[in-house]
């Protein structure tokens, strides 16, 4: 009896451990829109798969009655999300056609939802859009070679309004998800708006940025170092090509300061993650980072890379994230920041920013940009 009782007791504590730490959350559709051609298949995207728009592991399973649902299991916290039907030009949006807002989840225990879908974006023409970019935006090439990735890619160059006339050389910005950066024609939620950022600085303040397309559906692999259930990671393939083909050519065609001391690598969420890894991985190559809301979750792993890989004590770190991103968003850049300053490097050179209020999105990065630029290129 002893022995029936230890077991069933053991049992509890281990079906108990596996799940510490998590809640269920059963998520039901109430309206939604009709739609014309082959079956419907809905997915959630959002801060907990890295906003992939067909994972598998967070699809709606339609029931008899034509309703669908999720059911999971999640790390208590608050989430953000939306609904598509496999990218992200068939994502949900208001009646109107016009984008909402992201959803936003609470678990603090056990929860069921039932959500309404009011509209699907391919619903609509696509709304008139202009390009945005000012005429200190080029184009490098729309195919550009990748050979580290066996791909091309658009790469999109901001020039000081001076460069033509001043003989000068300037600090270089790499910056990834070049798409976003400077033109609203070509980003996916609205642009960061670099390039009105800096031609309202005076040309002795400009410098060049340097913007690399993400790779469509690749991105997230190609942002990650390690190996995920999104697949195999190439995110070292990816800090090769940008230290042994892109900065070469950048350096060989343009006037630029190619010291570490003046190039800087930046990025957001996933492009957040691969920017900090290339300045552990190459602290003498690029002396400055961008780490705009990284996507610490998603790769571990770079923790204990931060820690076992020395970086330069004039190495510089920009930490910044909003507290309302998600509850692990601030801890997680916090624990970085202190493994970071573990290593010999100030708090002054590796600032830590948290934006009340702030979201994930690029409305929260145009307006980080400013204070992050300055601080790059001030010193």
């Amino acid at each position: 009896m002893v022995k029936k009782y230890f077991f069933c007791a053991f049992l509890l504590f281990s079906q108990s451990f596996l799940l510490f730490g998590q809640v269920k959350l059963s998520l039901k559709t109430g309206q939604i829109p009709a739609i014309k051609g082959p079956g419907l298949h809905l997915y959630m995207a959002g801060d907990f798969n890295g906003w992939n728009p067909a994972d598998k592991a967070f699809e709606l399973q339609q029931d008899s009655a034509g309703h669908f649902g999720f059911s999971g299991l999640l790390k208590p916290g608050r989430y953000q999300f939306k609904i598509t039907r496999g990218n992200w030009q068939n994502v949900e949006c208001n009646a109107n056609g016009g984008a909402i807002e992201n959803r936003e989840l609470i678990l603090l225990h056990d929860t069921s939802v039932v959500l309404n879908i009011a509209a699907w974006q391919d619903s609509f023409k696509p709304a008139d859009r202009k390009h945005t970019a000012s005429t200190n935006v080029h184009i490098l090439s729309d195919t550009f070679r990748m050979p580290q990735l066996n791909s091309t890619r658009r790469i999109w160059l901001y020039l000081p309004v001076d460069y033509a006339t001043s003989g000068r050389k300037y600090p270089v910005i790499y910056m990834q998800d070049g798409q976003n950066l400077f033109d609203d024609f070509t980003s996916s939620y609205g642009e960061w708006g670099i390039d009105e950022i800096l031609d309202k600085l005076p040309a002795r303040d400009q410098c060049i940025i340097v913007g690399i397309d993400h790779g469509g559906e690749k991105r997230i692999t190609e942002y990650d170092p390690y190996d995920s259930k999104y697949g195999k990671g190439r995110g070292d393939d990816y800090v090769d090509f940008l230290v042994k083909t892109l900065k070469p050519y950048i350096d060989q065609h343009y006037r630029t300061r190619p010291d570490a001391r003046h190039t800087t690598i930046a990025g957001s969420s996933v492009a957040g993650l691969i920017s900090l890894y290339a300045i552990l991985k190459y602290p003498d190559i690029f002396g400055n980072a961008g780490v705009f809301s990284p996507s610490l979750w998603l790769s571990r792993q770079v923790y204990q890379y931060a820690e076992t890989h020395p970086l330069k004590k004039a190495s510089r770190i920009y930490f910044v994230c909003g507290d309302a991103e998600s509850d692990e968003m601030v801890p997680d850049l916090h624990k970085m920041v202190t493994v970071v300053r573990s290593k010999g490097l100030s708090p002054k050179n590796t600032p830590e920013v948290i934006v009340k209020g702030a979201k994930h999105n690029e409305k929260q990065w145009n307006a980080d940009f400013p204070a992050f630029y300055f601080w790059a290129i001030g010193h």
